[in-house]
């Protein structure tokens, strides 16, 4: 049987002009500014206007990912499909995808099946124009930071300590290390320089973390650009660049507009990697979701080991979010993969592999159960290939934690496949919360990095290099030490380590480096391998991706 792609089956979908479901979301027409017939920025007053009571938030989350696939972003648009299917009102909230993963490997990310937001394309590609006006922002941070070196260097900046890079949003190894201002006197200052990509800039976690024009520009003003040759902190607000960069980000700063295909509003703003850094889209989306829903359905990045992480322990901790349901997203082809089972195999039943892989799963949820203190259900994506004896292995294990197993099979059918799932989440959005999060706000940062490591990744800990201790004891003398942490690790394991799957015990994690985030509000802490400007695989998916004569893409997955 020949199934349509997803591009394919987005472009068949008749949408509904942006109007109508902004009518379904409540949006006045007043608060709607649209970009062409399916798109549309909502103005930010809607938040400070609206009487409306803020509804139920939900979160999705994972195991942690495998080349199998979890379908994670898929579930999330198809539970909200299910929520108004069951007559709750409903909106989603979700991540812009970068054009980096888009172009790579990973395709885009406007979900799969019959569970996607649309328009897919204008999604995964330029979309309104947000992720330019935070490159933009980035860049011309980085110009008048070299520009005040050229021009006398006032604040005697330390060329080799300028720790702001510029950035592009797009997988280009060819630029991690580079060195720049050559060609004489007139062409700059020389010196070792770099890219990152733009979904991995502090000018994105800015954004997201931003609830007003007033907190981006205050954020943007904390920014540290650089040392001086005395060890002081250059922010952006020394080099009197924050009212332009602010004046490049207020329009993007206004939350994205869509539908999914059944016609669900749906919110997508912002997106900062959660290998990287946070993972979660912007915080004014999620509260205009929640403004406007009785129920709001947001996820974060890749394993709940990383988005959902840093979901609950930075973005609900700065914005005073509390969620009333989480989500883990699983499949029994990723938790065979766990298991041992190469991605060749995945297909046949096997009871033992999945048995060995359940504990990756067990542990996300534990979790959030127990560490966070929050209700929980199991979502299975199902696969044709999934045996019931498979399904029933799942079941029973998550029983054992006190946490149900719902199957959802949202990519073929939609949102009524994601009904039961919907059910399950209104029951525990009225059931006990005991949200907490994982450290205290007092604690030191490589407290805080171990009570990751140890409560969240189940590991005995981290080890600290001399090279970021050195780093931690510099930052705690500037006054950062009580910031949140943000953990830069791989995505494809509790630890460092990418090939250890499953839920390894014993290990520590390392830290290499230490650095802070001051406008987004966090401290970051690279581990392991972690890069932040990907490269683009052997064979990329650019190479598929064309347009016809008549403007109809192909090749987006």
């Amino acid at each position: 049987m020949a199934y349509l792609t997803d591009i394919e089956i987005a472009q068949a979908c008749k949408m509904k002009p942006i109007t109508e479901i902004a009518k379904t979301a409540g949006v006045d027409e007043k608060y709607l500014e649209q970009y062409g017939r399916y798109k549309a920025k909502v103005d930010r007053a809607l938040l400070e206007e609206s009487d409306r009571p803020n509804g139920k938030l939900i979160l999705v989350t994972a195991i942690t990912p495998t080349p199998a696939g979890e379908g994670k972003t898929t579930t999330t648009i198809g539970l909200a499909d299910g929520l108004r299917r069951i007559g709750k009102r409903t909106v989603v909230a979700l991540r812009e995808p970068s054009l980096g993963p888009v172009f790579g490997v990973k395709g885009g990310a406007a979900g799969g099946g019959y569970a996607q937001v649309v328009p897919m394309e204008d999604i995964n590609l330029h979309f309104t124009g947000d992720f330019h006006a935070i490159g933009a922002a980035n860049n011309l941070l980085a110009a008048m930071l070299d520009n005040h070196i050229q021009q006398g260097n006032a604040l005697g900046i330390d060329p080799r300590r300028v720790t702001w890079k510029r950035c592009v949003d797009m997988n280009d190894r060819q630029l991690r290390f580079v060195v720049d201002g050559l060609g004489g006197k007139v062409n700059g200052t020389p010196r070792e320089d770099g890219f990152d990509i733009t979904v991995a800039s502090e000018i994105m976690a800015v954004f997201c973390l931003a609830s007003s024009i007033t907190d981006l520009k205050d954020r943007l003003s904390r920014i540290v650009v650089a040392y001086t040759y005395a060890g002081k902190p250059v922010t952006a607000g020394d080099l009197k660049a924050v009212g332009a960069m602010a004046a490049l980000l207020k329009d993007a700063l206004k939350p994205n507009l869509v539908q999914t295909l059944e016609g669900t509003p749906a919110f997508v703003h912002g997106g900062p990697f959660a290998n990287i850094a946070h993972g979660c889209n912007s915080v004014i989306a999620t509260r205009m979701a929640m403004k406007l829903g009785d129920y709001a359905v947001t996820e974060a990045g890749f394993g709940a080991d990383l988005g959902a992480e840093k979901f609950l322990d930075i973005k609900c901790r700065m914005a005073g979010l509390r969620p009333d349901a989480v989500v883990v997203v699983a499949t029994v082809r990723a938790l065979k993969m766990h298991g041992g089972v190469p991605k060749t195999e995945l297909g046949k039943e096997n009871l033992s592999a999945l048995g060995l892989g359940l504990p990756n799963l067990l542990r996300h949820v534990s979790n959030i159960k127990n560490t966070y203190g929050l209700p929980c259900v199991v979502a299975v994506n199902r696969f044709p290939t999934d045996t019931d004896a498979e399904i029933d292995l799942v079941i029973s294990k998550c029983r054992e934690l006190g946490v149900n197993v719902r199957l959802s099979t949202v990519w073929a059918e939609g949102g009524k496949g994601g009904m039961e799932l919907a059910e399950e989440v209104v029951r525990l959005c009225d059931a006990p919360n005991n949200f907490r999060f994982s450290y205290e706000d007092d604690s030191t940062i490589p407290e805080k990095l171990d009570a990751i490591a140890r409560k969240v990744y189940g590991g005995a800990g981290v080890t600290i290099l001399p090279a970021a201790q050195k780093q931690i004891d510099e930052l705690t003398a500037l006054g950062f030490g009580k910031l949140p942490v943000c953990v830069a690790k791989t995505q494809y394991s509790f630890t460092d380590d990418p090939t250890k799957l499953g839920a390894p015990e014993g290990f520590t994690v390392t830290v290499r480096n230490v650095k802070v985030s001051a406008g987004a509000g966090f401290i970051v802490a690279l581990t392991g391998d972690i890069m932040t400007m990907p490269g683009l695989p052997k064979s990329p998916a650019a190479e598929r991706i064309d347009v016809d004569a008549d403007g109809r893409i192909t090749g987006l997955f």
